[in-house]
């Protein structure tokens, strides 16, 4: 059967930071659903739960696994959700999970100083995007610098997301995932910290870690991260 492959994006985009990846799979054949959480992209009005994430999730993965095996594929924020939701007691139809730029664990003074760094951005002109767009134009390639930002920035539902995720316990639902899990990190990522205490835990993973590049592996190095999108792919289609 044909992977179907579902992606989640990080905090404060959008779907749309999906579209080298899903050009990439259409033209592979794998069906792709690029989702948009709550507070974000399409759905910005509303508000940010992670009840409302981890439905959102579960529908497009329930959805994709009536027709094939399930490649679930998430960044950053994205990344914790799926590691939490894949890791569940009750385990959901995953067939595979790629979790890129998220091996760290969202609590304590990181977490903190994270929040604290974003409201200060907040409270700049412009709610900072000015800057934010400046350091974007610098690092990302002019083939997906457009679709990082396209379908809007969620600043009004970022700080509560940051402080939903200091409930997930990771590393439980690390220990409890089952099936491969690949971690892709940028080598200059700044959520790195945890890499090997993650690793270490979950049983079946891999790391692979992007030379030259920041938290926004998917964007900044598109070619690189489709690459490892055809690796889990394939292992999935030997299994």
């Amino acid at each position: 059967m044909v992977v179907q492959v579902v992606l989640v994006h990080g905090i404060r985009t959008s779907a749309t930071m999906w579209r080298a990846q899903i050009a990439y799979l259409e033209r592979r054949g794998n069906p792709v659903t690029a989702i948009d959480l709550p507070g974000h992209g399409a759905r910005m009005a509303e508000e940010f739960t992670l009840d409302g994430a981890f439905a959102t999730i579960d529908e497009a993965v329930t959805d994709a696994a009536s027709r094939g095996p399930v490649l679930l594929v998430g960044h950053s924020m994205g990344g914790l959700l799926c590691l939490e939701y894949v890791g569940a007691e009750v385990r959901p139809p995953v067939a595979g999970l790629i979790a890129a730029s998220c091996t760290s664990i969202p609590r304590g003074v990181g977490l903190a100083a994270y929040r604290m760094l974003a409201r200060g951005f907040d409270s700049l002109p412009d709610r900072g995007m000015w800057l934010t767009d400046r350091m974007l134009d610098r690092i990302l390639p002019v083939e997906t610098r457009e679709d990082f930002g396209a379908g809007g920035y969620a600043l009004d539902a970022q700080d509560v997301a940051l402080r939903s995720l200091s409930v997930l316990d990771l590393l439980a639902a690390l220990g409890r995932i089952d099936v491969p899990l690949w971690f892709v990190n940028g080598q200059y990522d700044q959520l790195r910290v945890n890499e090997r205490l993650f690793t270490g835990i979950a049983t079946q993973a891999e790391l692979i870690v992007v030379p030259r590049t920041t938290h926004h592996v998917t964007v900044m190095r598109p070619d690189v991260f489709n690459a490892m999108l055809h690796l889990a792919i394939t292992t999935l289609e030997q299994t």
